[in-house]
């Protein structure tokens, strides 16, 4: 067996540098949060060739002692943790006192640091943890840390870098995310001399959403505010309409600090269940709150990962907060036209904001220059010293840029939208509504038939003095024996039957009250099944039944379909039967599964009205009100829009009338 021995000091730090340092942006990531934990309103982040051969970080924070300055950079040493009990009411994003020490084991560091109110800051230079430099001298508050060379000292991890536009990536994205999370801080991306983004530091979320993601990404959110057994969850998520092709655009922000979590992600897409297209992903920024006892951020060497004490807690308050937002909004989307251009103007030019230079003098010229001075003569220039460097500085003046909030419409729970209501008039007499003409080929579903209707409210004891009149809808026709046209107000609407009576069937299914619907046959249909299909169909009959589907079993292996809900009477009832044996029998143990929703899915898709389907004025002036007047109609299963507006003002527009 090889001797055992004790690794050197060198070979620790590099090993110890490994776990936290993977690449440029961990060195940023680890640099910002120090500057944010500092209290820095204004932090600039400078990268050249990707960050491999130069980062810079400038802060207005507090800066750190002269003294202190070494000590910071020594492995295990910090500010933030003195007792164990500390260790459960972390409120920074960084405690280890790995950041700096890990930083300098793998690059050359340049420090330049003064505290607010002192005469004199420190410049400290350390490479390889070496130090090489420690002394005082002239520059401004807060602190300047600049990391040339990374990894020259472990060329096999250089190595293993990549292009200097992927890591220049990496840390843009991780930019974006410290900035989403502070935004009452100022952040400022220079990359290659070049500034890519910048955030106002207002304090709002929308304007750091809006710098870092732009204006066509923020106008598509819609606000979430909603609290549940302590976790309180804020942001903004997206409509699901404008949903992403993978999961890149789902931020999540524990306590202010940027996490990656399944957990998160799961308790999002669920709330979004069959009101997004397959294969998309909804966006988000979502800011979590709840007590730091309640999680451990020391399970990753980065902090990347959280672990919750209370996960279903946690989860059950990101997919409520996030269905509570979709239903205010009200989901109804405007069409989009092509905005008019006036091609006559010229394009402004983009230009840079100034620069200002900061030179670090050391003490000794200063107190020349001062006495030089105080005795009536010029002051000789100092020359240049050799190892004081020359920090540009991008001035971190920002001043707050007016970001327009996004167009939403009113929110108003469990209510539709709707054009500004009539003078308050007299109650009038009850009026009895009649009830809509059917539509051939499907039947109607009401207001009561959905599961977990709101509860109306209860009637007072004197009638009511005012009523609000519902909107009143007038359909023009149909395009291309797909499409609905009606004018409701100001409002033009269009409105996809197939897609909208296919929701309407499948919230009738999933809502287990088609019992009504349900409709005897005088032949029953007999299908043949495979025992576990037929075990299947034994196993749910009460659920069948919620369905509107009877079966005789007394003909095993056969099932005899003896009643059918009456909209899909006229389908191929034997593939039907089939298609739902075969459902059942992936789940049988869990009925309640999202499998239930593909069979309902199936079985609305193929009873609902079809494209160039004849169809009534009567009829379609019907389907048009359920779809309009019930914020639950707004997707089909598959996450298709159902309904589109456009405003008059809007088309106007696009004639050149506004």
């Amino acid at each position: 067996m090889p001797q055992i021995n004790v690794l050197s000091k060198e070979i620790s730090e590099l090993i110890a540098a490994g776990e936290v340092i993977e690449r440029p942006s961990s060195v940023i990531k680890e640099l910002v949060e120090n500057s944010i934990d500092s209290g820095a309103e204004h932090i600039t982040v400078e990268i050249k060739n990707g960050g491999s051969t130069y980062m810079r970080v400038t802060d207005d924070g507090c800066g750190m002692a002269f003294d202190d300055v070494p000590t910071a950079f020594l492995r295990h040493a910090t500010s933030k943790i003195v007792t164990k009990d500390d260790l459960d009411n972390i409120c920074t994003l960084g405690f280890r006192g790995e950041a700096l020490a890990s930083v300098a084991a793998v690059s050359r560091v340049e420090v330049m640091t003064k505290l607010r109110g002192e005469t004199y800051g420190t410049l400290y230079n350390i490479e390889g943890s070496v130090e090489t430099l420690h002394e005082q001298g002239g520059c401004p508050d807060g602190t300047t840390i600049i990391i040339r060379d990374l990894f020259y000292n472990v060329p096999a991890r250089q190595k293993f870098m990549k292009k200097d536009v992927t890591e220049a990536n990496a840390v843009s994205q991780i930019m974006q995310k410290i900035t989403m999370s502070h935004p009452a801080v100022s952040f400022r991306l220079i990359r290659d001399n070049r500034t890519e983004f910048t955030s106002s530091g207002d304090g709002e979320l929308f304007s750091a959403v809006y710098a870092v993601y732009g204006r066509d990404f923020a106008r598509d959110l819609i606000p979430v505010d909603y609290e549940f057994h302590g976790v309180k969850v804020s942001g903004f998520t997206v409509k699901p309409l404008y949903s992403k092709t993978n999961r890149s655009f789902q931020n999540f922000f524990v306590n202010g600090r940027y996490v990656r979590s399944r957990l998160c992600s799961v308790a999002l897409e669920s709330a979004y269940t069959n009101m997004i297209m397959t294969g998309k992903f909804p966006a988000c920024v979502l800011m979590i709150d709840l007590p730091p006892a309640a999680m451990d951020v020391n399970i990753h060497p980065t902090k990347a990962e959280v672990r919750f004490t209370e996960e279903k807690t946690v989860s059950d308050a990101i997919y409520f907060a996030i269905k509570d937002a979709l239903m205010k909004d009200g989901l109804i989307y405007e069409f989009e036209l092509k905005p008019r251009t006036d091609w006559t103007k010229p394009v402004p030019e983009v230009t840079e904001l100034p620069q200002q230079e900061f030179i670090f003098t050391p003490v000794n010229e200063i107190e020349k220059t001062e006495l030089a001075m105080n005795a009536g003569q010029q002051p000789e220039a100092p020359a240049a010293p050799a190892p004081a460097p020359t920090v540009t500085q991008t001035v971190p003046d920002v001043q707050p840029v007016h970001v327009p909030e996004p167009e939403k419409p009113a929110p108003a729970a469990f209510t539709a939208p709707a054009p500004p209501p009539e003078p308050v008039r007299p109650a009038p007499e009850p009026v009895r509504e009649e009830a809509p003409a059917p539509i051939k080929g499907f039947s109607y579903i009401s207001e009561k038939s959905f599961a977990k209707t709101p509860e109306p409210a209860k009637e007072p004891e004197k009638p009511q003095s005012v009523w609000t009149e519902k909107p009143k809808i007038k359909v023009i026709g149909e395009a291309f024996g797909l499409y609905v046209i009606a004018e409701i107000g100001d409002t033009v609407v269009m409105v996809d039957k197939h897609a909208a009576h296919e929701r309407i069937i499948f919230e009738r299914l999933k809502s287990r009250n088609c019992r009504q619907y349900s409709q005897s046959l005088l032949t029953g249909v007999k299908v043949l099944l495979t025992a576990d299909e037929f075990s299947a169909i034994e196993d749910n009959l009460e659920l069948l039944s919620d369905l509107g589907f009877t079966f005789d079993l007394t003909a095993r292996p056969c099932v005899t379909a003896t009643a059918v809900p009456t909209f899909v009477t006229d389908l191929d009832l034997e593939d039907i039967v089939s298609e739902i044996a075969a459902n059942l029998r992936s789940y049988r143990h869990d009925p309640q599964s999202h499998i239930l929703d593909d069979m309902l899915h199936t079985v609305a898709c193929k009873s609902a009205i079809k494209a160039n389907d004849k169809n009534s004025l009567p009829e379609l002036q019907s389907l048009v009100e359920q779809v309009y007047n019930d914020e639950r109609i707004r997707h089909c299963p598959h996450g298709r829009p159902v309904m589109f507006t456009m405003t008059k003002n809007n088309i106007a527009h696009q004639f050149g009338r506004t």
